[in-house]
């Protein structure tokens, strides 16, 4: 068992990338499918599926590469951890590789992009960074 699933999943997505594997297998929860579904979203990931596999089930991610096999996601890094929770305000949200990248937040509103957020003008927990 992981003290920090999120930072897992980042790990494992960090890996396969590196591994130039096509897919990559996760642990399911809830947030992990949200992190899932903004990756898609922001066009990092082809898709997603669930697998009702075992008490938890799978997370199923098929990653993107690019026409000449190059990987989509350069770097993928968790920012907010158990021992030091990073929170910002709407005015703070840090931008990602000059604009390039993405945050990935935690507000009271779900999970969204640093973009969403300062476009909803919400704060929150910086999970991780994607560029």
């Amino acid at each position: 068992m992981t003290s920090d699933p999120i930072a897992d999943m980042l790990t494992r997505i960090r890996n396969s990338m590196m591994a130039r594997h096509e897919k990559v297998d996760i642990p399911a929860s809830k947030l992990k499918v949200e992190v899932a579904r903004i990756l898609k979203e922001e066009g990092y990931i082809v898709g997603y599926k669930t697998i009702e596999e075992g008490p938890q089930g799978v997370l199923r991610l098929m990653l993107r590469r690019t026409t000449d096999g190059t990987r989509v996601i350069q770097g993928i890094q968790r920012v907010s951890k158990p021992g030091r929770r990073i929170y910002v305000n709407k005015d703070q949200i840090p931008r990602v590789q000059g604009g390039l990248g993405i945050n990935i937040i935690s507000t009271s509103r779900g999970l969204m992009t640093g973009r969403q957020a300062i476009r909803e003008g919400v704060g929150g927990e910086v999970l991780a960074n994607v560029w």
